[in-house]
């Protein structure tokens, strides 16, 4: 119909708005990108002995970590890859012990502070730095232990299990919501839930 004012305000008014939505969703656009680059298509699945073996060393270091009050930070990787924060830390490249995690939070030891990466039933790394989250409703209760742990769970899909120093109280956090206060058996339970495993096939050589 040769309406060339409105079809120079439509074009116009378009390339403004993506160019809005860009830099008004800009922080939601890179975490969605990175954790898009980040994952690994080729990792292959835990076998339910080795889950099984993997979750019950994590869970008994952290009932001992639990009963003496001290503090711990446990990353477990699953989809996303978590390099990055890996890189930040000591590498270990250990199998997953109940007595090495106890270990490595013991307190006045050099990686206690910092978060301790699990990699595909290795733990891979600790003294890790995770980023604290920026939710400015959180209250004033979490120390960084918990603000670290929930920060990873926002920007990757890793569950981070929390020990805390002043009550001794569990916490899993998993896409960036916590879940307090957890009795072992429970914590347990969610560990499993949030894995997919292979079943060995016993005839197969």
């Amino acid at each position: 119909l040769r309406l060339e004012t409105l079809d120079w305000l439509l074009t116009h008014v378009f390339a403004i708005s993506v160019i809005g939505v860009l830099v008004i969703f800009q922080p939601e656009i890179r975490q969605g990108l990175a954790r898009l680059g980040g994952q690994n298509i080729f990792k292959t699945a835990l076998y339910e002995e080795e889950l099984a073996q993997m979750l019950s060393e994590i869970v008994e270091a952290v009932d001992s970590l639990s009963r003496t009050k001290i503090g711990a930070l446990i990353a477990i990787e699953k989809k996303d890859n978590l390099k990055e924060y890996i890189e930040s830390g000591v590498k270990i490249d250990s199998s997953v012990t109940a007595e090495l995690l106890q270990t490595i939070f013991t307190p006045n030891s050099l990686l206690h502070d910092g978060g301790v990466v699990i990699e595909h039933n290795r733990i891979v790394a600790a003294g890790c730095l995770f980023p604290l989250t920026e939710k400015a409703d959180l209250s004033r209760v979490f120390g960084t232990r918990h603000r670290a742990a929930i920060g990873l769970a926002e920007q990757t899909d890793a569950l981070v299990v929390i020990v805390s120093q002043e009550t001794g109280n569990v916490s899993l956090c998993s896409n960036g919501r916590l879940m307090r206060d957890l009795d072992l058996k429970t914590l347990l339970e969610n560990l499993r839930d949030n894995f997919k495993y292979k079943r060995i096939n016993r005839g197969a050589r």
